[in-house]
């Protein structure tokens, strides 16, 4: 069994391929709900069957303007609140998955809309940011 370092685990504009917002950690969530069919002859418990699938994921990071040359963020966390939540409300396809290329690597891809985005600037700290986005439609999965 071979354990993954995080770090090679990272969320890609899967139009562009670039990281989304150079988060420094990634959750992605995916979760059915159940639909209730308790009846009469359950026999006091409760019966279920399938429902809703959903998926979503959340990002935080340092929070940055420029990169490391001092030029200019595109793929920065406002340039993707600015395209995706202010001016267009676009949804945005990405791939969640690990990066090493090797055999046996999975991903996750996508459509999400961008749902909230949250900004924390403490006294003498590094900035911050958080942001979910909201799945909609399915959930690929590819295995390398």
């Amino acid at each position: 069994m071979a354990i993954l370092n995080g770090t090679d685990v990272r969320v890609y504009n899967a139009s562009n391929g670039n990281l989304v917002a150079f988060a420094q950690s990634a959750t992605l969530n995916f979760s059915m709900s159940t639909r209730d069919i308790t009846n009469k002859e359950s026999g006091g418990f409760k019966e279920s069957l399938e429902g809703l699938r959903e998926f979503s994921i959340d990002l935080d990071g340092a929070y940055a303007f420029t990169d490391a040359s001092g030029s200019a963020l595109t793929n920065g966390a406002d340039d993707l609140v600015l395209s995706n939540m202010i001016t267009t409300r676009a949804a945005l396809t990405v791939k969640f998955g690990n990066t090493t290329g090797a055999t046996g690597d999975t991903d996750y891809q996508g459509s999400v809309f961008l749902t909230s985005f949250s900004v924390s600037a403490g006294t003498e700290d590094t900035a911050t940011y958080s942001m979910s986005f909201e799945g909609t439609g399915a959930l690929s999965q590819t295995v390398a």
